[in-house]
C-alpha cells in the first residue's frame, strides 16, 4: 500500500501511477531478491514532496514523486531495496549525535556497495558507490564515517551533488519504543532470512549479512565513548587527591563535575597498525574534543619507546599521525606520565596488544581498544574491526 501524504500536492493521476510502480518494485523483490523483499513487505511507503528524494524512519518510506519520475523500474526497485537497509543496519538509530549528511553518507556507501555485489536493480546516477572507501572502512557505517572528510553544516545532504541518494533519518520515540522496534527489526529480520533459506535465495553474502544483525559485534567507538563518559560523570576521585588541600596535609579526593579533566591517548607505531586503522582512532579523538571538551589531549606515540608526544588544549586543532616504528612496550608510555607528573582521568591505547610488558598500572582507568588480542593484566579491553 502507497499512501499519500499531500493530497492537493499530488493528483490522483500521479499518486496511482506511483503506487503501481513501487508495487511492481516490492513484488520483483519479493520474487527475485525474497529476504530483502520481505523486508519491503512491511514497510509502508508513502508518497510526499517534502523530502527530495526519498527518507525512512524505519517505520515507514516516503518516496518524492518527481524524483521517482527520473529514475527506471530497475532503479525504483534499487531505491525500495537501499531504504530497507537503513532499518535493517540500524543506521537511524546509531547516528549518536555525529554528523548528519557524513553519517548519512557513510550508511549508503555500505548498502549500494552491499545491492551491486547482489546485482539487485540498478543504482541510480545520483548513488554513491566505491569499493576503496567502503573497504577503507571496513564495510561499516561506523567505519567509512571515520575516514570520510568533515562536513558541517545541517541536514542530511539528500539530493545534494555528490551527496547520499536518500535521506537516513533518526528513529522517533522513547528510547523504550526504539529498542522495541529495534527488537522487531530483528524478528523481521530473521523471519525473512528464513524465508529466502527455504526457498533456496539467500546468498553467502546475505547470510553473513543476517548473522551480523542479529549477533552484532561491539562498536569500538560506542565502549570509548562510554568510557570517556563516565571518567567525565566520575565525580569524585581518591586515586588523584584534591592538590589544593594536600598541602595543608589533608587528604580528600579531586572533583571534576561535568568537566572532563584530561585525557592521555597512546597510540602504538609498531609495524601492525597501520594508517586506516590510525585514521580511525584520530577521528574518534576528534569526536571526543568536539563532543565532550576535555580540558586537554596529551597524545603519547611509542614502539618500544616513547617515539614522540603531543598536547592540545582546548582551542588547538588536532594533528594524529604516526611517528617510530619498531617493537612495542607499553611501560614506557606509563613511566612517561609519572615522569612529567601527566594524571589523566583516562588513558586509552590503540594497540594490537602484542606485548607482555604492561609496566605497572596507573591510577587512572585504562581502555585497550585492539586490532588482534584481546587479553590485558588490567583495564578494559575492546576490539577494533
Amino acid at each position: 500500500m502507497t499512501t499519500v501524504i499531500e493530497t492537493k500536492e499530488i493528483t490522483p493521476q500521479e499518486a496511482e501511477k506511483n503506487r503501481i510502480r513501487l508495487a511492481k518494485a516490492k513484488t520483483s523483490l519479493i520474487l527475485e531478491h525474497p529476504f530483502i523483499g520481505s523486508i519491503a513487505m512491511r514497510m509502508p511507503f508513502e508518497l510526499s514532496r517534502h523530502v527530495p528524494t526519498a527518507a525512512t524512519n524505519g517505520k515507514r518510506v516516503v518516496f518524492n514523486p518527481d524524483f521517482l519520475d527520473t529514475l527506471t523500474d530497475e532503479e525504483v526497485k534499487f531505491l525500495a531495496a537501499h531504504e530497507c537497509f537503513h532499518p535493517m543496519l540500524e543506521h537511524i538509530f546509531r547516528r549518536n549525535g555525529r554528523q548528519a549528511k557524513r553519517w548519512n553518507m557513510a550508511g549508503d556507501y555500505v548498502i549500494n556497495q552491499l545491492l551491486s555485489d547482489e546485482n539487485i536493480g540498478k543504482m541510480p546516477k545520483q548513488g554513491l558507490l566505491d569499493r576503496n572507501i567502503y573497504n577503507a572502512g571496513g564495510g561499516t557505517a561506523d567505519g567509512i564515517y571515520n575516514v570520510l572528510p568533515d562536513m558541517p553544516g545541517d541536514g542530511s545532504g539528500a539530493g545534494e551533488p555528490g551527496g547520499p541518494l536518500d535521506d537516513c533519518e533518526d528513529a522517533d520515540g522513547s528510547p523504550a519504543e526504539q529498542a522495541q522496534q529495534q527488537a522487531e527489526l530483528k524478528v523481521a529480520v530473521a523471519q525473512a532470512a528464513q524465508a529466502a533459506k527455504m526457498m533456496g535465495k539467500l546468498s553467502q553474502n546475505m547470510r553473513r549479512l543476517v548473522d551480523e544483525v542479529l549477533q552484532p559485534a561491539v562498536d569500538w567507538c560506542d565502549v570509548l565513548r562510554k568510557f570517556v563518559q563516565k571518567a567525565k560523570t566520575d565525580s569524585r576521585s581518591w586515586a588523584r587527591p584534591n592538590r589544593r588541600f594536600m598541602s595543608q596535609g589533608i587528604y580528600l579526593p579531586s572533583v571534576s563535575g561535568e568537566q572532563l579533566g584530561e585525557l592521555v591517548f597512546a597510540v602504538d607505531c609498531s609495524g601492525s597498525i597501520g594508517q586506516r586503522e590510525i585514521n580511525q582512532f584520530a577521528a574518534e579523538i576528534q569526536f571526543v574534543k568536539d563532543d565532550m571538551n576535555p580540558s586537554k589531549i596529551h597524545v603519547i606515540y611509542f614502539d618500544s619507546e616513547v617515539s614522540h608526544y603531543e598536547s592540545y588544549e582546548r582551542d588547538d586543532s588536532l594533528d594524529i599521525k604516526p611517528h617510530g616504528g619498531g617493537g612495542t612496550d607499553f611501560a614506557p608510555v606509563f613511566e612517561y606520565m609519572r615522569e612529567h607528573q601527566i594524571e589523566p582521568v583516562a588513558c586509552v591505547f590503540l594497540t594490537d596488544l602484542c606485548c607482555d610488558s604492561f609496566g605497572d598500572e596507573p591510577d587512572c582507568p585504562v581502555l585497550w581498544v585492539s586490532n588482534y588480542r584481546d587479553k590485558a593484566p588490567f583495564g578494559e579491553v575492546v576490539m577494533m574491526k
